[in-house]
């Protein structure tokens, strides 16, 4: 079988989380393709994402790389063994790979949270106000690919609906619920539908207020996908040149830090709902 041309995220992730065993381990490529039986070019394909793996051969690498944390290598085998079509593969040809790739993070995900200073957090936005954040875009999307991208949003938030919903934590600043993208029939709208479904068991809408006086660092959406383990959690940075997924230890320790500071930023549940419902009332 060729390699892959063009491994999802998550493929890669299992390469590179492979790849961070070998290197603590201080095994060269070749040395790791020897203990298999293949070489060199076997474990840089595995590695990329570019070669599948079984959960049977990640458990042989791990025994060879001497890997000891078990919980980990018990998660790379989980992953190793993912198969079958989701939803999402149904779009694999019309839209580009980062939108399969944060519509898997989401499902795979076994928390989420959410930093979000300008917009509402994706799986919580309403189809018009989807639309209207779609409508100013530079250069415009033909109508056709706007209603697609809309129906791809909608789809994602199904998440949130499942049985099994990740629990889903968001931080949204105040500046953020004041916007009027729409409208203020839509903006209304939005933040109603906000508390609506702040009232499921799963979801947790916290506000973090004007008055507060310290600083954020947050200039672009900020997802935290929790793992199996921690080892495995990722942050997807979005911004209008694409997003990219972090989830080197510097980058998870960095976030992680960030949301603690949000936390103490932020307003109760309870009291951010109140501010919202205040907001929605002054449109």
């Amino acid at each position: 079988m060729p390699p892959r041309s063009n491994p999802t995220a998550r493929q890669a992730r299992l390469g590179a989380e492979l790849r961070k065993l070998r290197e603590a381990a201080g095994l060269t490529t070749t040395e790791a393709g020897a203990l298999l039986g293949g070489n060199q070019a076997q474990i840089s394909h595995i590695e990329a994402g570019r070669w599948g793996v079984s959960g049977a051969r990640v458990r042989q690498l791990a025994v060879h790389y001497e890997a000891s944390n078990a919980e980990l290598v018990d998660a790379l085998c989980a992953m190793a063994e993912e198969r079958g079509k989701r939803w999402w593969d149904a779009y694999r040809s019309v839209l580009a790979p980062g939108f399969l790739d944060v519509a898997e993070l989401e499902f795979r995900a076994t928390y989420l949270r959410s930093l979000q200073t300008v917009t509402i957090p994706g799986l919580l936005q309403t189809e018009e106000y989807v639309r209207a954040i779609h409508s100013d875009r530079v250069p415009p999307l033909p109508p056709a690919v706007t209603d697609l991208r809309i129906e791809f949003r909608l789809i994602r938030s199904q998440v949130l609906e499942r049985d099994d919903p990740p629990p889903f934590e968001a931080y949204i600043h105040e500046a953020a619920l004041r916007m009027r993208f729409g409208g203020r029939k839509v903006t209304q709208a939005q933040l109603g539908y906000l508390r609506q479904v702040s009232d499921r068991p799963t979801v947790t809408v916290r506000v973090i207020p004007f008055a507060y006086e310290g600083f954020i660092e947050a200039t672009q959406p900020v997802l935290y996908a929790g793992g199996p383990v921690g080892e495995l959690d990722t942050v997807r940075l979005d911004s209008a040149l694409g997003g990219r997924s972090l989830y080197a230890d510097a980058a998870l320790r960095k976030y992680r830090a960030q949301f603690e500071v949000a936390d103490r930023a932020a307003l109760s549940a309870q009291e951010s709902l109140r501010l919202i419902h205040s907001i929605e009332r002054e449109l």
